[in-house]
């Protein structure tokens, strides 16, 4: 299960282009030794900090394995989670219930990639990476129409937290729309051997489809999807530097207007990137690549030293120091055109034309080489480097507009305070069409991405953070966005049920129906199902467990306090003072 990041390097990084270089691979998900097996994410740090356990892992190969394993554990009435090569969702859906619960990893699930030419399909076990399957139908002459823009995940774990590119346009930008088919594998009882495996397609069992298409790994293991494909096509881009003027009316003529278009913010900059992004013929000449600079191999070295620039800048609560960093990133992505290369090597000018396999997703660092073992991933926790939040909310149509202008308020008021989402990448803007799946959007949205500044220690409040909280909440709270299943922090997720409305009880009829001894759900992927609110402890706002309602849930003893939005009144965030008032 994935993510896709949205992440830029500061001013360190910037000062250093590779181009060439292959990184030391990420580090398995999972670890084992005599006493069991630890689960993590990516990013080395789950968001409530506690290690995940498991008893063990088996790692099948073939369908028939897979079914085995899933009978094993529904024979022993065990608990189960379903594990990837890579391991990049941020809430903790991965991690099991008990000490003697099992995890199955699709890692070597993998070699069955079948394309059926005149049916425009493509079917592939789960386990197989976004990035073989792209070269693989790429190779027989067909395009897949979208994906995500990190392609360090894997087909099964892609669809079931909802990733997504951005398109309005066919099927739209969410890759569960472009599904015709999955096979599952479930619970069973004795006379079928435990477990079975059901086969869904399109038109056929919508109903199972719509529930199994955004499952969160809570209804049975994928075994093999189905997507739809297209014939070979390239893509055009134009990045646009421009003025943040107008935004909140421009948006929704971009994403009407450009098949692949988005729209990076930098609110402090006042700055706004337009990516002009259309499909091209295959004829036409240009064999670009997007080598995005946030997914590149970075030296160890700088990926500590960006980590080091950044908690010095925390520390000496130093505005104009971030600000200063977040020009520079900007001015270096706008000199590299953000990491689209025309020859595959350099960026030359735009438009930049490739093939869609090579314009449409990118993950350079997650590539080994036996020439070079001092560069990773900049987030790899092996090394130190970036660590960080992602809050991600997705918009009905109509409520985006006003959002914009509320930060554009927040902004105006202080515009220093957002320089720290900028060091990052802004606020990323892409748009997903009307869903049919019940854990995916009803209707056509907007959704927004921004990355920011995780302490090293949970106790440790951030700079400006009561900036970060306000648009968490406004975003979830004030304007009844969705969270996306694979990021975001707790708060992200609170009351989340109640936004979907009636599919929300077909999904869980389709759950009750699948795995009625909830054999695949864990106390974590139920608090981010269901959406409570834990009790709330001192501290707990300051990672995002919680919303504050007393300063306890913040750092008094460090001078923040809970206090209520500058714009949006009925936020409760944690501010800093130098001294303390009592909240209005």
């Amino acid at each position: 299960m994935r993510f896709s990041h949205t992440i830029s390097l500061s001013i360190f990084c910037l000062l250093v282009t590779i181009s060439t270089v292959r990184s030391v691979p990420p580090q398995p998900p999972v670890r084992c030794d005599q006493t069991g097996c630890t689960v993590s994410s990516a990013y080395g740090t789950w968001p409530d900090r506690k290690t995940c356990k498991a008893a063990n892992i088996t790692y099948p190969t073939t369908e028939e394995e897979l079914r085995k394993a899933v009978a094993y554990a529904s024979e022993r009435n065990l608990k189960v989670k379903t594990v990837t090569k890579f391991s990049h969702t941020i809430p903790k859906l991965a991690c099991p219930s008990g000490s003697d619960a099992m995890l199955i990893s699709t890692s070597k699930y993998n070699s069955v990639i079948e394309i059926e030419p005149d049916r425009l399909t493509v079917t592939a076990d789960s386990g197989v990476s976004l990035r073989e399957l792209i070269d693989k139908v790429e190779a027989a002459g067909f395009s897949i129409g979208t994906s995500p823009y990190w392609e360090g995940v894997s087909i099964g774990g892609l669809i079931s937290t909802g990733s997504h590119g951005s398109s309005w346009s066919g099927r739209g930008g969410s890759v569960h729309d472009h599904v015709v088919g999955i096979s599952l594998v479930v619970p069973a009882n004795s006379s079928e051997r435990y477990a079975k495996v059901i086969r869904l397609e399109e038109g056929r069992d919508d109903k199972l489809l719509n529930a199994v298409k955004v499952s969160l790994g809570v209804l049975g293991v994928i075994s093999k999807v189905k997507l739809s494909i297209e014939k070979a096509f390239k893509r055009s881009i134009t990045y646009n530097f421009t003025s943040d003027v107008a935004l909140e009316e421009i948006f929704m003529e971009h994403g009407k207007r450009f098949e692949f278009g988005d729209i990076t913010w930098y609110p402090s900059r006042k700055t706004a990137v337009y990516r002009y992004d259309v499909r091209s013929p295959v004829n036409v000449s240009g064999n670009g690549v997007n080598d995005f600079i946030g997914f590149q191999s970075n030296p160890i070295l700088i990926s500590k030293g960006v980590r080091a620039l950044e908690k010095s800048l925390e520390a000496s609560k130093s505005e104009s120091g971030k600000c200063t960093t977040a020009d520079t990133t900007l001015a270096y992505k706008k000199l590299t055109g953000n990491g689209l290369k025309n020859n595959g090597l350099l960026f030359t000018g735009y438009p930049v034309i490739g093939n869609q396999g090579k314009i449409q997703t990118s993950g350079s660092c997650l590539y080994s080489s036996s020439f070079r073992i001092d560069v990773s991933c900049s987030w790899d926790p092996r090394y130190n480097g970036l660590f960080f939040y992602e809050t991600t909310a997705i918009f009905p149509l109509p409520r985006f507009r006003d959002f914009i202008l509320d930060v554009k308020k927040l902004r105006d008021m202080k515009p220093e305070r957002l320089c720290g989402i900028d060091i990052y990448n802004g606020i990323l803007i892409r748009f997903i069409k009307g869903s049919k799946a019940y854990l995916g959007q009803g209707e056509d949205s907007v959704v927004i991405d921004f990355n920011y500044y995780r302490a090293d220690d949970a106790l440790t409040p951030r700079l400006n953070q009561d900036v970060m909280e306000e648009m968490e909440q406004m975003a979830f709270l004030k304007y009844g966005a969705k969270p996306h299943w694979g990021k975001n922090r707790k708060v992200g997720f609170f009351g989340v049920k109640q936004k979907y409305g009636p599919n929300f009880d077909k999904f869980l009829e389709v759950k009750n129906k699948l795995d009625p001894k909830m054999m695949f759900s864990s106390e974590w992927s139920d608090e981010i199902l269901f959406g409570r609110e834990g009790l709330k402890y001192d501290g707990c706002a300051l990672e995002g467990n919680c919303v504050c309602s007393e300063d306890r849930h913040c750092s008094p003893s460090k001078g923040y306090f809970c206090r209520q939005g500058l714009v949006y009144t009925q936020a409760r965030v944690c501010r800093f003072s130098s001294a303390k008032v009592s909240m209005a």
